[in-house]
């Protein structure tokens, strides 16, 4: 409804949704979702749902568009919508790997350091 008084993005190669609010509303439920399945305690999870739940707020207290995109603050919803789903993919991905888990083996002694340790 309100992404077709959009004719345009001005971002060559993506189009303006037809229903934003709809599309990122349900994307947003579906990295609750993925979420979930991560330990409570894992940093990433706390910090994607603390996000997600935020904008979430946004797009339920404000039925136009204009408004959704100057309280979210990062670009346009159609960018918003391909950030989303980029976030779901890395979770899906992440849900594969479990970079929570320990390591199969023990890192080497000076892994992190910088400059490399000699």
């Amino acid at each position: 409804m309100s992404g077709l008084l959009k004719k345009s993005t001005n971002l060559t190669g993506l189009a303006v949704s037809v229903n934003p609010r709809v599309e990122l509303r349900t994307l947003y439920d579906r990295i609750l979702r993925l979420a979930n399945q991560m330990p409570q305690d894992y940093i990433y999870r706390k910090s994607i749902e603390s996000l997600v739940k935020e904008r979430t707020d946004i797009i339920l207290q404000n039925e136009s568009v204009p408004d959704i995109e100057e309280k979210i603050n990062q670009g346009q919803v159609e960018e918003l919508i391909i950030h989303a789903k980029n976030e779901i993919n890395l979770m899906r991905d992440m849900l594969e790997y479990k970079p929570w888990e320990s390591l199969m083996e023990k890192s080497p002694p000076h892994q992190w350091t910088w400059p490399p340790h000699k």
